[in-house]
């Protein structure tokens, strides 16, 4: 009965001796196995996708040192039609990026398919690119999707002495390997997929915000973190209505919640900035709305440019109108003003035709000033540039309207910057915009008190952006100018005057008598406090 259990347990006609030595080594190979289902398991358990290749290799070596006496381990990977060897541990000398010859026992294993087995007799192009000293190596070919994607190779110092099993466990491991080095360069390209997008996301200059359907943050771009000064803690949980126009941002949002489609509108901030604000739905593969992808790009520099050139072709037909009405208005304005000049001289002072005389000459005049006005708006007028001063238009033209603004018991004051550097332009025009800002000052001075009534002109030099800029100011402590007036005092023919006071063309003439000089007009005011009127023109700039 023993006998034929252990015939039936050794498979042998054995001894009791021979019994347990066979058995002996079948635990051993079962050890062995269990061993190396260990080994792989704990391989693949302590293996991820972030882990850095060397420290991958390395994993991999020790485990194996419990069973082999290997001593390094090596990655090439094709690059194209190129085997290079990527990694070597350890690695001694630096040999990253080591281009592999076709022959070489990595490129034998390539094109093969097939592990192969290789000594060493004498220094070889493996050897010398690790740095070490080997006398034999295991090399094992690595697939994905039953493609060869690089090699893996296994040296030992001493020479290598496997079986069959230990090379199946082997090509096992390195099957296993294959699939975690394709599982790391799969989640390289998702991660440099999303880093890409996440770039793209940071550089569009717009502004977009991604919302959840209650109109929360969920993320936003560069730009709008930086046009909304939001913190880090800030980006994320706060609803956009906080940001934008409550009421037209709830009706937007509303009409894309309902009709699953991206709607349009324009909105004003409180800052009066005007954002063109498209609202897009977000839908999953069962066409269910869960995001919503709020876009706004800055048109405010658009609509006011749109509105300058608006502004321009009605100034282009006002002016060739103006032009054609002045022209027409000056040969009989010629013949009225002399013959009635010539009548003044021999009339008698004491007659009552030579007051009549006397308000048509000085009608005439008036007429003549403000055709010189409509000719200089429509810029029929032609003048030269030369090299002056901004003091000295101040010392030549105040004498001729001073005693008329000081008449009305206006204090006059003057505050030059001295020295003050010079300017290229036409003195004549550049004084015609100091008195036509001076009789603005005046008649904001009329309704005012007695006391108190001041205008204050000065010239200073400001650098702005760089540039150096002269400036001309005016300042009355008048009633001073509403905000909706100054968007359109200096369109023509627009005044805030009484009736018969003001043409309308003054400012209109000025501003574009400072832009010919490459120059502008800004204002400020406060209603009841009065109003500043600065010229700015460029300086000269030294060679």
């Amino acid at each position: 009965m023993r006998h034929q259990l252990i015939e039936q347990l050794t498979g042998v006609q054995s001894s009791k001796r021979n019994y347990y030595t066979e058995l002996k080594k079948t635990v051993m190979k079962m050890q062995k196995k269990n061993l190396q289902l260990e080994i792989i398991n704990d391989m693949m358990k302590s293996l991820n996708v972030e882990m850095p290749m060397d420290e991958m290799l390395k994993n991999i070596l020790d485990k194996l040192k419990t069973m082999y006496e290997f001593d390094s381990i090596s990655l090439s990977i094709c690059q194209g039609e190129t085997l290079v060897l990527t990694n070597f541990y350890p690695n001694e000398h630096d040999a990253m990026n080591h281009q592999l010859h076709d022959r070489s026992i990595y490129g034998r294993a390539l094109d093969s398919g097939k592990m192969l087995y290789h000594t060493f007799e004498e220094e070889t192009e493996t050897i010398s690119a690790s740095g070490q000293s080997l006398k034999s190596m295991l090399v094992f070919p690595l697939y994905s999707k039953g493609t060869v994607i690089g090699v893996l190779g296994i040296g030992s110092k001493g020479i290598i002495e496997y079986d069959k099993s230990d090379g199946s466990f082997l090509q096992q491991l390195s099957d296993h390997f294959s699939v975690c080095l394709e599982n790391a360069r799969l989640y390289n390209e998702v991660l440099n997929a999303k880093k890409e997008w996440e770039d793209t996301f940071s550089a569009v200059t717009d502004l977009i915000f991604v919302l959840n359907l209650k109109g929360e943050i969920l993320k936003v771009n560069a730009s709008a973190k930086d046009y909304l000064q939001l913190k880090d803690a800030e980006e994320t949980g706060r609803n956009i209505r906080r940001f934008l126009n409550h009421n037209e941002i709830e009706a937007l949002m509303e009409d894309c919640l309902q009709k699953k489609k991206a709607a349009l509108q324009e909105i004003r901030r409180a800052d009066g900035q005007i954002f063109e604000t498209t609202i897009s739905p977000v839908l999953n593969e069962k066409k269910q709305m869960y995001g919503l992808i709020l876009y706004l790009r800055n048109v405010s520099a658009k609509r006011k440019m749109e509105a300058q050139l608006v502004q321009s072709g009605k100034l282009a037909a006002i002016g060739e109108l103006a032009a054609g009405v002045a022209h027409e208005l000056n040969n009989p304005l010629t013949a009225i003003l002399g013959n009635s000049q010539l009548l003044l001289r021999t009339a008698n002072k004491d007659e009552p035709s030579y007051r009549l005389l006397t308000d048509i000459v000085n009608c005439g005049k008036r007429s003549k000033s403000i055709i010189q006005n409509l000719l200089t708006f429509s810029r029929q007028d032609e003048y030269f540039f030369e090299e002056c001063s901004l003091n000295e238009v101040i010392d030549q033209y105040l004498s001729l309207i001073v005693y008329q603004i000081e008449k009305q018991n206006v204090r006059v004051e003057v505050v030059k910057q001295s020295p003050l550097p010079k300017i290229n332009g036409n003195q004549k025009q550049i004084g015609q915009i100091m008195i036509n800002l001076l009789l603005n000052a005046k008649d904001a001075l009329e309704n005012r008190s007695e006391k108190n009534k001041k205008v204050t002109i000065s010239t200073a030099s400001c650098l702005v952006k760089g540039k150096e800029w002269i400036c001309l100011s005016v300042t009355d402590n008048g009633i001073g100018i509403s905000d909706k007036q100054i968007q359109e005092i200096f369109h023509p023919f627009i005044t805030t005057k009484k009736e018969g006071k003001g043409t309308g063309l003054g400012l209109s003439v000025s501003l574009g008598i400072a832009q010919a000089h490459g120059g502008t007009i800004e204002v400020k005011s406060e209603m009841g406090r009065g109003s500043t009127f600065t010229l700015f023109l460029p300086a000269i700039m030294d060679e």
